[in-house]
């Protein structure tokens, strides 16, 4: 796991945080997959919160030279992810959230406390 993959992942949790995203987790799964080095999962309250999320999240990554690869689910709003290769961003409404559950199927990963990027 890159330097520059914990640059992304802090970056990002900084721009959700900006827009009060809810319940913010960062699972490092750089042992357990080849798919990225950090999932972050965030909730938002509605859909017009979840895409502000996004695009704040879009901006400040963009501005740092770290563009989306694609992006998943916006349009409608309920999970939008983000994928900007080292680092894929999940943003849940607090239904699909708990339906989908991504903490305890990547639980094999570690959860880093995100004071602790």
């Amino acid at each position: 796991m890159s330097e520059e993959s914990r640059k992304m992942a802090k970056l990002a949790v900084e721009a959700l945080d900006d827009k009060k995203a809810e319940d913010i987790k960062v699972i490092d799964i750089s042992n357990v997959s080849v798919i990225a080095d950090y999932f972050i999962i965030a909730g938002g309250n509605n859909s017009s919160q979840i895409q502000a999320l996004c695009d704040n999240v879009e901006e400040k990554m963009g501005r740092a030279g770290f563009p989306a690869r694609q992006t998943e689910g916006y349009e409608t709003a309920n999970w939008v992810l983000l994928d900007f290769g080292d680092v894929i961003v999940h943003v849940f409404d607090k239904e699909n959230r708990l339906l989908y559950d991504l903490e305890r199927i990547w639980r094999d990963g570690v959860q880093i406390p995100v004071e602790e990027l």
